[in-house]
């Protein structure tokens, strides 16, 4: 399956270890290999959940400046290093999506800005956990279909070049698999 990322619990211990070494050590070499990796799958999240490709360019540059400072903050007991990464993005579209609809500054209040409400923020990160709960709880095949065409940014003919596997199993799978995370986070 030449051009296709395959995660295994090894991978998930390398991007781990790689975010540990850009936290104590600023290894710009560990960064690096994080960022070939990571901001394009961030890119093709942010345009599937709606971003245009300039905004979601940008969107992956910063998540990736926030991960390079942030990387301290990154507890490998929790979540993996995907999961971490992806809920930085997944937050700043949010963000985004918040900077979008807010007033002309003319039309701003004065006053500090409203913390976010802890019980969103908890809300959120229970979230997160359950999705990744339940993308490990998938079966392998429809877990690779479901990280190829979402994380890998792979159409449905791609996926089906890389694994030889016919279109309508391709489908198949994926669409299985969508149903039972939709049902797991319910």
């Amino acid at each position: 399956m030449a051009g296709q990322v395959r995660l295994d619990n090894t991978d998930k211990i390398v991007w781990a270890e790689l975010v540990k070494r850009v936290a104590d050590t600023q290894d710009a070499q560990a960064f690096t290999k994080l960022f070939e990796h990571f901001a394009p799958r961030v890119k093709a999240f942010l345009m599937k959940s709606g971003a245009d490709p300039t905004t979601a360019e940008e969107c992956a540059q910063d998540v990736m400046a926030t991960v390079w400072h942030k990387a301290g903050q990154f507890d490998p007991t929790r979540a993996s290093a995907a999961t971490w990464i992806f809920t930085i993005a997944r937050n700043r579209r949010i963000d985004m999506l918040r900077r979008d609809r807010r007033p002309e500054p003319e039309d701003l209040p004065w006053g500090p800005d409203a913390e976010p409400d802890q019980l969103d923020v908890l809300a959120l990160q229970q979230e997160t956990d359950k999705l990744a709960q339940a993308m490990n709880a998938l079966p392998e095949k429809q877990r690779k279909m479901i990280e190829s065409a979402y994380f890998g940014d792979l159409s449905h003919n791609e996926i089906a070049d890389q694994t030889g596997l016919p279109l309508g199993t391709i489908k198949s799978r994926i669409r299985l698999a969508l149903e039972r995370l939709r049902h797991s986070m319910t």
